[in-house]
């Protein structure tokens, strides 16, 4: 099993260098995913470079004994919201919760969310402000909500911008690898400009 602190004080530093930051690492089915985030947005370049950067030193370090996938990608238009540090950088931004089980009837919540701490975050929704225990999320992540463009001839604010960065074609054989130019010995590589939302997306 992967130490994940042990990765991500490998990875810190290569991240770092190239002017962003780790958003979330985790590693799971065979998968080593890195999100990776800067200020004022990243793009495809930039992921590239950070894939074929981490793909060496792991190959160099080794810190993972059998064979895996390594994805790189920033956190897309709806980010994923699993630590207490992912909570407090959405307040006051829109965000859908999918409940481990059924809290009075109702395993979704949404809404506004107002605050949060190392234990739960509160939401304001639309029957009021709803407490949400960390423990009790099966998963959530922020809504990204689009605003109408302004007709011909109008004033107003421009819509917001799409993702800098599309995602790339995955590797299909071991050892090689997908927009970041770089030989990766034991595992595959992905540079991707947005995650898949495609199943949470349809469930969260």
């Amino acid at each position: 099993m992967a130490n994940l602190d042990a990765l991500r004080d490998l990875v810190a530093p290569i991240v770092a260098s190239l002017d962003a930051e780790i958003y979330d690492l985790e590693f799971n089915g065979g998968v080593l995913k890195i999100t990776v985030s800067a200020s004022g947005g990243i793009d495809l370049d930039t992921i590239g470079e950070i894939t074929a950067q981490v793909s060496r030193q792991l190959d160099l370090d080794d810190p993972i004994s059998s064979r895996y996938t390594l994805e790189v990608s920033s956190p897309g238009l709806e980010r994923t919201l699993r630590t207490p540090a992912h909570w407090s950088s959405a307040v006051g931004e829109q965000v859908r919760v999918k409940l481990k089980s059924f809290v009075e009837g109702d395993r979704r919540v949404e809404g506004t969310l107002l605050r949060s701490n190392d234990e739960r975050a509160t939401l304001e929704t639309a029957s009021g402000q709803v407490d949400v225990e960390f423990d009790l999320i099966d998963r959530a992540r922020t809504v990204f909500e689009w605003k109408p463009t302004p007709k011909p001839g109008q004033s107003g604010s421009k819509p917001t911008a799409k993702p800098t960065a599309k995602p790339a074609a995955k590797s299909g054989k071991p050892g090689s690898s997908a927009g970041a130019g770089a030989e990766a010995k034991k595992h595959h590589q992905t540079a991707s400009g947005e995650p898949d939302h495609d199943q949470e997306s349809e469930n969260a």
